[in-house]
Formats: C-alpha cells, structure tokens, sequence
C-alpha cells in the first residue's frame, strides 16, 4: 500500500520504517528541513535501538523514501497517518493540537483524491471529529475519512512493540478505514497480533486510560516503597509478590524516582482536562500526578540525608540523565527535578550519560558532563544512579569507592545488592528497601 506519514518525530519514524519494512510504500513528510536532509543522509532525528539500520535499509530498498514537500508525499496515498507532536499546554496542561490541526489543513488542500486520514498521535477525545470538520471545510475529496490508531510503543523497544505488539486498535466510523488498516496491518496478522476495531472516539479514550493505568502502578509502587522503609520491609520482595498474581502482573512495579518521559506526563495531565471539561472527577488519577511531582523532587533529600543534612559545598556525581534506557529522551525525566533541587541546596554536579549529554546538556545549566561513570564517581561525596542503563549494572563498585572523597550510593533502581556494596566499602541507600527488623 501506499503510505504517508506526516512527522519524522519518534512516532512517525520509528512507524514509517517498521510500515516500510512491511513492504508498505512509505513516504515521510516533515516541515523542517534539517530534519529531512538529515533521513536523506542517514542520520536520525532520535537515539532508539535498531532504527538507524531499518532506516538505511528501507531506503536503500526504495520503500522508504523522505520530503519537506506535502504533496508529493500524498500522491496517490492510501492512508495519511498524521504523527506530530502533542505537547501540554503551558499552565493549564491541555494537549496542544495546534500542529495536528494545522497538519489536517494542509492534507485536505493537498489530496487529490479520497483517503483514509489516521490520527497516530496522542490526541484527546473529539479530536478524530475536529479533524473531519477540518478536511471537509478545507475541501478534502469527497470519500475523505478519518480514523484513529494510537501508539504503544516504548522508547527503547519501539520496534519491537510496533512489530510484536500487544495488541492494534483502530478506532473508525466506516467500513472503509476499517479495510483500508486492515490491509495496512496485514502483516501482522502472520504473529496473530489481535486487531481491536472500535468507534473512533474509544480508540481515542484507550491510548490515555492505558497509560493512565500504568503511570498509577507506578505511583502505587512508589508510595508502597516509602512503607517499605518505615517498616523494614523489602519493596522488591513485595513487588514480586503481587506481581505474581496474574490479575495485577510485574510490569511496572518497581520503585524507583517517579515517572517521565514524553507521554505518562502530559497524557495524565490531558486526561485529567478531558475529565473536568466533561464533568467527570478522577480523583485517583490527579492524585498519580501529584504523587508523581513529589516524588521527583524529594529524591534531592535522600541525598541531603545521606549527606548528614546539608548539600552546601558537596559534589554528587550522577550517573543517568534520561527518564529511562535506550533513549536520548529528556523530557520530564527525573533527573532535571533530582539536579535542580541539587543545585538550590548548594550542590555541585557531575553527570554522566550514555546518550543523552547532546539533549540533556542545554536543560542542565551549571552540570559538569564527565566521559564516564569512573569519572563522575572520582572527588564525589555521594553517587546517585538515576537511570538504570546497562553499563551501569555491573560497574566495580570498589574501583568507585576508591575513587569517591564520599562513600555514599543512593541507588534510586534498586541496580545493586546492599550487601555487594557495603563490602565494596561503599555507604548504600536504595529504594523502599527497609532495614530487616527481628
């Protein structure tokens, strides 16, 4: 099939190539140049495993192709899949769809027949509606429709998740969208992937109650560690043993600094918008986020307890800067939160990051970025290890504490055995791991 994918962000790429690798035709469309001359030279907009290797591949193929020009993009396309960004809104934590508007436009003017319109970003409910107003008032073809097909993919095992996933959910209003994604995904239906079609406006509702749903495990288990310590249980133990259970499963059970990321964040914050504006209270939900700011912010006085009480004059080395692994993604990540507090306690910083320096660097004025984890641990008073990449794990504790002018590690992942640690010579403080009582 023919395919066009307006937005060469992580969405749009990492689905453009893996639709591509399909066997699909797929031509990506972004208005910013750079960005675009970049593709057409091989190098990626975004850090996330495999995608540059898909990439080259599909292009070298000829079934991956790259334009600022709107129309040619659209020739004779089956399905447009409109993947901008949804940022919140400043102050009031709307999602912005100005972009996604403004891409509905420009679509309808550059049609030159009928197609399927498939929103792939985050967008609240309604939207799918709006954006049908949009293309028959900007004189889209007649037998122009609009369906919605959210993501869920996880950055650092987007293609994966895009190639296996969980499930498909398309959300439309007609027969013909309904035919039109079902031969977009037919390669998928070889791995049995299940195909959810639903009204529009459910596929639009589903993308935020799914990360609604797991940004609350996250904050449950959060909460459920700060327990852990005051009573001398251990929130491993515990996570492992209701994860057990089939109704509630392991994933995303592990305590640590709080969420981030470019989508738990604002979805929460957009859902709680769609619910005031329709009258319907979520209180669980505006009590995730709230557990969630905290929690990132207080993560600076586990240091300053370590540390006896003050931060005044002190070097704290950190290791891990994006809000998880496998990515160069510096939104929300709790890093930013855990630093600045550093920094008005009188902290210094040295920070080291596998791949995140480039995006984390001008959102961290005053941080010393060092060449390894080695180097942030040499002179430091304490170490905090914020993201748990993989070199991480399996570092020489002893060569740090060696190294160190301190012997504090506040492990916020849980990455290391306190007992490993302390033989190191090292001071350890994890996450919700509370001295055993007898």
């Amino acid at each position: 099939m023919r395919i066009c994918m307006i937005g060469t962000g992580y969405v749009g790429l990492v689905s453009g190539a893996c639709f591509a690798d399909f066997g699909h035709d797929v031509t990506c469309v972004d208005k910013v140049p750079e960005k675009i001359e970049g593709l057409l030279a091989g190098r990626m907009p975004i850090w996330e495993p495999g995608l540059e290797a898909l990439v080259k591949h599909n292009a070298a193929n000829g079934r991956l192709k790259f334009t600022t020009n709107l129309a040619e993009g659209i020739a004779g396309a089956d399905a447009v899949f409109i993947a901008v960004g949804t940022p919140a809104r400043r102050g009031d934590g709307h999602a912005d769809l100005s972009f996604v508007y403004a891409a509905a436009a420009e679509i309808a003017g550059a049609l030159t027949g009928p197609a399927v319109i498939v929103t792939k970003s985050t967008v609240p409910v309604g939207t799918g509606d709006e954006i049908s107003r949009i293309l028959k008032e900007n004189g889209a073809p007649e037998g122009t429709t609009v369906a919605s097909n959210p993501e869920f993919l996880r950055e650092g095992a987007a293609i994966r998740d895009f190639k296996i996933p969980d499930r498909i959910v398309v959300g439309a209003e007609d027969e013909r969208a309904r035919e039109v994604l079902r031969e977009v995904y037919r390669p998928l239906f070889l791995n049995k992937a299940p195909i959810l079609f639903t009204g529009r406006r459910t596929a639009e509702l589903i993308k935020y109650a799914a990360n609604a749903f797991l940004a609350t495990k996250i904050s449950f288990i959060n909460e459920v560690a700060d327990l852990c310590e005051a009573v001398g249980a251990d929130v491993q133990e515990v996570s492992r043993g209701i994860g057990l259970d089939n109704r509630i499963g392991p994933k995303f059970l592990h305590a640590g600094p709080g969420y981030g990321g470019s989508c738990f964040p604002k979805d929460t914050l957009a859902l709680l918008q769609t619910a005031e504006l329709n009258g319907v209270p979520m209180r669980i939900v505006s009590s995730v986020v709230e557990v969630n700011d905290a929690r990132k912010s207080a993560m600076a006085d586990r240091v300053r307890d370590e540390l006896g009480g003050a931060l005044d004059g002190k070097r704290i080395g950190v290791l891990g800067l994006t809000f998880k692994p496998n990515t160069d993604d510096m939104r929300d990540a709790p890093s930013l939160a855990l630093i600045k507090r550093l920094q008005e306690g009188g902290a210094s910083v040295v920070a080291f990051d596998p791949v995140g320096r480039e995006q984390a660097e001008p959102m961290l004025p005053g941080v010393t970025f060092a060449a390894d984890a080695y180097a942030v641990a040499a002179e430091a008073d304490a170490l905090v290890l914020v993201t748990e990449w993989d070199e991480f794990r399996a570092l020489d504790l002893k060569r740090l504490a060696a190294s160190m002018k301190g012997r504090q590690l506040i492990d916020l992942r849980n990455v290391y055995d306190p007992e490993d640690a302390e033989r190191a010579g090292l001071s350890y403080r994890g996450v919700g791991r509370g001295e055993q009582r007898g």
